[in-house]
């Protein structure tokens, strides 16, 4: 599983022209899932998202996390972070998972997000075409893949 962790002002996702969810301050999280993946990937890596202390503390040092400052979660699903780009100039998507196995474990990835956060979060729908806007904050943006837990 791979995740782009952004740190934003403010995001939202649009489908279809209607707004299907907002968030204010928080972090907008892109997830890439494999067939590969496990609830074992799940409960890490929500874990680190929830607690990942990028938020500035009193003294503006990057010392808070999600939960600290109480502020909200955007998930988006993204196939295209299965990307490969080792032959040629057109991605190959083979390892992304097919929506079969790939939706299942997206919702134990919200289930996961909202019982480590202890609220509900916002998200966009796997599969669909979505226009997502978001002001990022700083900006911060984290890479995390769950194969290489660096």
């Amino acid at each position: 599983m791979k995740v782009v962790i952004q740190r934003v002002a403010k995001s939202s996702v649009n489908i279809d022209g209607k707004l299907k969810s907002s968030i204010g301050k928080g972090l907008l999280v892109l997830v890439g899932i494999e067939d590969a993946d496990t609830i074992e990937d799940i409960t890490w890596l929500s874990s680190k998202i929830i607690n990942l202390r990028i938020f500035n503390d009193e003294n503006e040092v990057m010392n808070l996390s999600l939960k600290d400052i109480d502020a909200e979660l955007l998930l988006i699903s993204q196939f295209t972070l299965q990307a490969s780009t080792k032959k040629g100039n057109r991605p190959s998507y083979l390892k992304a998972s097919k929506p079969e196995i790939a939706i299942p474990l997206y919702e134990k990835m919200i289930d996961q997000l909202e019982i480590d956060l202890g609220k509900p979060i916002q998200t966009g729908q796997f599969g669909t075409d979505m226009k997502v806007e978001l002001l990022n904050d700083g900006p911060v943006t984290i890479v995390i893949d769950t194969k290489n837990r660096e």
